[in-house]
């Protein structure tokens, strides 16, 4: 896991080509705005969050947001004990987001 910042998240998105980008927050937070393209998988509902993880290519490099850059680390952390080879953990989540944003 590496936690970048938004400039860099955009950079590293914008080059590369094997990507997924993961929202781990709440349904009420997620309909607050999304990324575009944006899986979402509830960090909070452990059951469906390691369901959903253990779906995904693990070969794939996976961007993973939340609220403030919390439980989006945890998860990272979770998903590099699982085998995923490359994770980036977004620093002060979707508070700090400046980007676009669109509406599940």
């Amino acid at each position: 896991m590496e936690n970048i910042t938004e400039e860099k998240w955009v950079q590293l998105i914008e080059t590369d080509e094997h990507f997924t980008i993961l929202d781990v927050r709440t349904p009420g937070e997620c309909a607050e705005g999304i990324q575009k393209d944006a899986l979402i998988l509830n960090f909070m509902d452990s059951k469906a969050f390691i369901d959903g993880l253990s779906s995904l290519d693990k070969t794939k490099t996976h961007y993973v947001y939340c609220r403030s850059g919390n439980r989006s680390s945890q998860a990272c952390m979770i998903m590099d004990q699982m085998g995923f080879e490359k994770t980036y953990n977004l620093l002060g989540g979707m508070i700090n987001w400046k980007g676009n944003k669109v509406y599940p």
